[in-house]
């Protein structure tokens, strides 16, 4: 049961999210001052990380469900290429958004290698698979679908700021390290504990 509730949970925020991505790229007169800027600066950059993170966003919830893979395994297949090739186009202009980042280079910094990470995630990810290692790639498909959650835990992060009354120029470029580090960290700890009970489990 609760492992139903937090995936419900995260499915319920991840596709808000993607929402609110598409409705950016889609909607123009519906953005932020600071969406506008990033779309009027860097525009192929900004279309491109935010509609391949929208798909990204959306499809990786449902690449979780065992009984959807076990039912559909072709089409799990297939959104997992998707996935894997908007994770890499996303991950790619991120970096070039990183380059030009509001927040200094503390900011710069932070978006810039978790790109670097995401990319190189979702490629270890394909790689593992393609080599059957159906193990390994889940552990790393686990690792780059947190990082693809770190736009669900920025708007969190930036959400509690906002009520706390921190300054956004002072508070972002720490959003910048924690919307992905804590994820990462997280996700390897919940791997590390179900190895262990799997080895008592065998023992």
């Amino acid at each position: 049961m609760t492992r139903k509730i937090l995936w419900l949970t995260m499915t319920v925020l991840a596709l808000g999210v993607a929402g609110y991505a598409l409705t950016n790229v889609a909607a123009p007169d519906l953005r932020s001052n600071f969406a506008s800027n990033m779309f009027e600066t860097t525009p192929v950059a900004a279309y491109g990380h935010l509609f391949f993170g929208f798909l990204a966003m959306a499809i990786g919830p449902f690449q979780f469900l065992e009984g959807f893979r076990a039912k559909r395994i072709n089409l799990h297949r297939w959104m997992g290429r998707v996935y894997v090739l908007s994770v890499l186009l996303s991950a790619v202009a991120g970096f070039a958004l990183a380059l030009s980042a509001y927040g200094g280079l503390v900011a710069k910094v932070g978006f810039g290698l978790m790109a670097i990470i995401w990319f190189w995630s979702v490629s270890m990810a394909y790689t593992s698979i393609r080599a059957k290692n159906v193990a390994e790639h889940r552990r790393w498909m686990i690792r780059s679908y947190a990082l693809t959650l770190s736009g669900v835990t920025l708007r969190i992060y930036l959400g509690l700021s906002f009520a706390a009354g921190m300054k956004f120029s002072e508070f972002y470029p720490v959003l910048a390290w924690i919307s992905w580090v804590p994820n990462l960290l997280i996700v390897e700890w919940f791997m590390l504990q179900r190895e262990k009970r799997e080895k008592r489990a065998a023992a």
